[in-house]
């Protein structure tokens, strides 16, 4: 896929902050997983989740993915 952006925006933003801005967004917008947009920007996980957190940006953590992961924990530690 290519993104065509106005010049004068295009002038002002290499590729790779444009794909983290698109990323962020997508992010934001509940469109893509933590490590989609991971992904999308191309960063690690551990960069992505610095740059929501420069930006105060929550990562989505809802009570079913606590859950899952006590759940998960708990298997490991009865190994």
């Amino acid at each position: 896929m290519q993104i065509a952006l106005p010049p004068d925006i295009e002038r002002r933003l290499t590729e790779a902050d444009a794909l983290l801005h698109l990323a962020i967004g997508l992010f934001v917008a509940n469109r893509v997983t933590l490590g989609q947009g991971a992904a999308v920007s191309g960063l690690s996980v551990p960069a992505f989740l610095a740059e929501l957190g420069k930006r105060r940006i929550p990562v989505h953590y809802e009570i079913e993915d606590a859950r899952a992961d006590i759940e998960t924990v708990a298997k490991m530690m009865a190994r």
